[in-house]
């Protein structure tokens, strides 16, 4: 085979409608405009509401790059959550990291770091590395005999 070979698809090279050719081609007339109105006579501008002050002039300006400007906060940091109940299920001992916690599937990626919070019970000693704490894990943990590090 040489490239001289190579054809376009056939599937793929459909002709575009020829509008406003009289009655008899299917699209003539109003060219799929329909009857009267607006849109039938003449373009209107992407967004435009009949009048009406359009969606993107209604929205207040978000100005700089602060989290108070954007709502979504472009400087947010967003940690995977697990709670200290879910470290119940590691043996006593177990040096838990946020790369043992992905092996084990409790979370899916580390993304910008871990956070343990303290919901659930502990009850046996695990020495646990993460991003952060809040402070009732890190009493929990600590309560238990276990230690709570924070890496960065």
């Amino acid at each position: 085979m040489d490239l001289c070979d190579v054809k376009p698809n056939k599937a793929r090279q459909k002709q575009a409608k020829r509008k406003g050719r009289g009655i008899a081609a299917g699209q003539g007339k109003t060219a799929g405009r329909g009857e009267k109105g607006q849109g039938h006579r003449y373009n209107i501008k992407p967004g435009f509401e009949g009048g009406q002050t359009p969606l993107y002039r209604r929205l207040p300006k978000l100005r700089g790059q602060s989290n108070k400007a954007h709502n979504i906060g472009i400087f947010r940091k967003e940690y995977q959550i697990v709670n200290v109940g879910q470290l119940e299920r590691f043996a006593e001992g177990t040096e838990v990291s946020p790369e043992l916690l992905v092996e084990s599937g409790l979370i899916s990626k580390i993304g910008d770091g871990l956070k343990i919070l303290g919901n659930g019970e502990i009850s046996h000693k695990l020495d646990v590395r993460a991003h952060a704490f809040s402070k009732s894990a890190r009493e929990k943990i600590e309560a238990a005999g276990g230690s709570a590090e924070v890496i960065d």
